[in-house]
């Protein structure tokens, strides 16, 4: 007995401001006043965006239709790109107001921006973001974090120094059936919880390691940054998804046991945070490739047992990759939980389950969806994820995924892949952050080494 319930998507502004329009001439238009559901321009936040690929330029949209930001300025070290998000700015606006950068500090060190959305290749992230929280300025920072964990605790460490407004870009926290999902886990709904399943797409395998000359329309030396320096190759920063290799690149970015798995394993610790709160083991299993641009893992299997004896399985199911094994069968999945995307969260308790994916939640027994949840176990409500920074920047409240959540969702990525490249059982003290007993896997929470003069201190 299954029972489905759709997402809903709702958008949520509640930017209105309360004006004397008495002292204002009644000719002047009611966006000026903040009046007619309207928000005044020196009212709304001010916004520049920093990495305007497709993925920037689609959050970036959500800056766009609200009525409580105004996109001033946009940063990009590819010039085709940078044109298209101008002219998408421009073209919302009805004017040629947006203002263009190849640097991105040089939009940190202007005075009239109050936010930016940060949404760069994945070793770039913590960088920017940095500098951005020491200019003072809030951040909307793209998924996943850093490369390593040290990246991610430095920049809690800047965001809470600075008192900055940070929203992860793990939108599925403002999605209703992920927050239902949780609340059913939470507040016993369907029993005792005692397993956690979840899976995503992997990283792809392949890509040209042939050099050839870098494209007339990007700065690849300052795209490449702090990475290590080599040669460019084909599709390595292409903007089409079913190309570009950097995803899955170790020097870029961990590949999708981060960049996709950072949701789902999101969702899980929204549904059971107290699996950080003692002593944890991990282990895991990983096919990553040895030839072609893509080393990253291809297929992946991590168990985790939680000092509250939950325990939690992590897969990466097949993206082009074509052989199916233990790693990447979830035949075992489908035959419990029905049909399955290529994502998803499913929490086992001792009186049901709850399934949980983009647009859609299942349960067993079917009436479980329905359940009653008290009040003490009701999340935070939020139905548009940028609409929620962009509140919380005007009140000075934490957003729905503030920085140490975010850095915990991040941690279990970098838990997964230190695991699967090490191969044996881990132990992990979630309160001081470290391994325990284990400085070959401690070395490798530490930052890495970085091309000058690009640092992080």
């Amino acid at each position: 007995m299954k029972k489905s319930i759709t997402r809903r998507r709702f958008i949520h502004t509640n930017f209105s401001l309360a004006l004397a329009v008495g002292a204002f001439p009644a000719i002047v238009p009611a966006s000026v006043l903040g009046g007619a559901g309207k928000v005044a321009p020196n009212n709304r936040v001010s916004v520049g965006c920093i990495g305007v690929g497709p993925q920037g330029r689609g959050v970036m949209n959500g800056f766009l239709t609200l009525a409580g930001a105004q996109v001033v300025a946009v940063c990009d070290v590819k010039h085709d790109q940078l044109e298209l998000a101008r002219k998408q700015v421009n073209d919302r606006y009805k004017n040629a107001d947006c203002a263009t950068f190849h640097d991105f500090r040089e939009v940190l060190a202007r005075k009239d921006i109050d936010a930016v959305l940060i949404a760069t290749p994945d070793h770039w992230h913590v960088h920017i973001a940095v500098a951005a929280g020491r200019a003072g300025k809030d951040l909307y920072l793209e998924k996943p974090m850093g490369l390593t964990l040290a990246e991610d605790q430095l920049l809690r460490r800047v965001v809470q120094r600075n008192k900055c407004i940070f929203q992860f870009g793990t939108q599925q926290r403002s999605s209703r059936e992920f927050q239902r999902a949780c609340e059913l886990v939470r507040s016993g709904a369907i029993g005792q919880l005692r397993q956690i399943n979840v899976w995503c797409s992997a990283s792809r395998p392949g890509g040209s390691t042939t050099p050839i000359p870098v494209p007339e329309a990007i700065d690849y030396d300052f795209w490449l940054g702090p990475a290590p320096f080599t040669p460019y190759t084909e599709d390595k920063c292409s903007d089409d998804g079913n190309k570009k290799t950097w995803w899955f690149n170790y020097d870029y970015a961990l590949g999708f046991i981060a960049g996709w798995g950072v949701h789902p394993l999101d969702i899980a610790l929204w549904g059971h945070p107290a699996m950080l709160r003692g002593a944890m083991e991990v282990e895991g299993q990983a096919i990553i490739p040895n030839e072609g641009a893509c080393n990253t893992s291809v297929a992946w299997k991590v168990d985790f047992a939680f000092a509250d004896g939950v325990r939690m399985n992590f897969r990466g199911t097949r993206n082009q990759f074509s052989e199916v094994n233990e790693l990447n069968d979830l035949s075992a999945f489908q035959a419990k939980y029905g049909p399955l995307a290529d994502h998803g969260t499913a929490f086992e308790g001792t009186e049901g389950w709850v399934l949980v994916h983009r647009g859609m939640l299942r349960t067993h027994p079917e009436n479980l969806a329905e359940a009653t949840i008290p009040a003490e176990h009701q999340l935070r409500r939020s139905v548009n994820h940028v609409g929620d920074f962009l509140a919380g920047i005007r009140h000075r409240e934490p957003a729905v995924c503030g920085i140490e959540t975010a850095v915990e969702a991040d941690l279990l990525c970098h838990l997964s892949d230190i695991a699967t490249r090490l191969r044996r059982k881990l132990r992990f003290d979630p309160r001081r952050e470290k391994f325990i007993q284990d400085e070959e896997a401690n070395r490798r929470l530490a930052l890495r080494p970085m091309r000058p003069p690009w640092q992080l201190s």
